[in-house]
């Protein structure tokens, strides 16, 4: 039997604009298990972004529960939020959202110094990172002197930095050519099972869906426990 790592229950989100309301995610129950890489497919607007955001705090919904290896992430504080965000959630975006002025090991090693981590470990851990991801000849460069798919790469080294139990990556992929996307997807899964990290990636795209361990499809803010994922 699979360890159940985070749980969606009934999570509604709908937002309101005056006496217009739009209904984003529709009671929505999902379970990601300890090391597992699961795939969310969706047209745009579908409100998988929405509930990726959930699921990391971003957002908070407008009904339901979500628990983090059972604590209730929003019954708890902000400050503790925020601590889960650093220490057991790492995240990925379609744009990397790397800080310009800082190097590629300074900008992976950066959520390690947030945690206050001894600041030459840290630094130790990002040049590992950043191996693992093929850039050990990125180290001293900034975001503007790398390709797309590098800096995409330096991003996913980042969220890894303090060795989270989950990686939520949205849309992580849409940026980038055929080729760079595909090899991101590989790296994702590599280093899934490698270290063992829950990865929960949503995307437009079902062909590159179709590597992950699991799939599913939202469509109006339902999420379908579908196998028309692939399709």
């Amino acid at each position: 039997m699979q360890d159940v790592l985070l749980q969606v229950q009934a999570v509604s989100k709908s937002y309101h604009d005056g006496a217009v309301t739009t209904q984003v995610l529709s009671n929505v129950d999902l379970q990601v298990f300890k090391g597992e890489q699961l795939a969310i497919v969706g047209t745009s607007g579908s409100g998988k972004s929405t509930l990726l955001h959930i699921m990391g705090t971003l957002d908070k919904p407008s009904e339901g529960k979500v628990f983090l290896q059972g604590e209730d992430l929003y019954q708890v504080s902000s400050a503790r939020q925020a601590q889960i965000r650093n220490q057991d959630l790492g995240f990925i975006y379609q744009f990397h959202h790397l800080l310009p002025e800082f190097t590629a090991l300074e900008n992976v090693a950066m959520p390690g110094f947030i945690q206050g981590k001894d600041r030459k470990q840290v630094l130790a851990d990002a040049k590992v990172l950043l191996a693992r991801v093929g850039l050990s000849h990125r180290l001293a460069h900034i975001p503007a002197e790398m390709s797309g798919g590098e800096r995409q790469r330096v991003a996913i080294a980042r969220a890894l930095i303090n060795k989270p139990k989950l990686v939520l990556a949205d849309e992580p992929t849409g940026n980038l050519d055929a080729n760079s996307g595909e090899a991101v997807y590989e790296l994702i899964r590599e280093l899934a099972n490698q270290l063992g990290t829950a990865f929960v990636v949503v995307t437009h795209d079902p062909k590159l869906a179709a590597r992950m361990d699991r799939q599913l499809t939202m469509k109006n803010g339902f999420l379908q426990v579908a196998a028309d994922a692939a399709l």
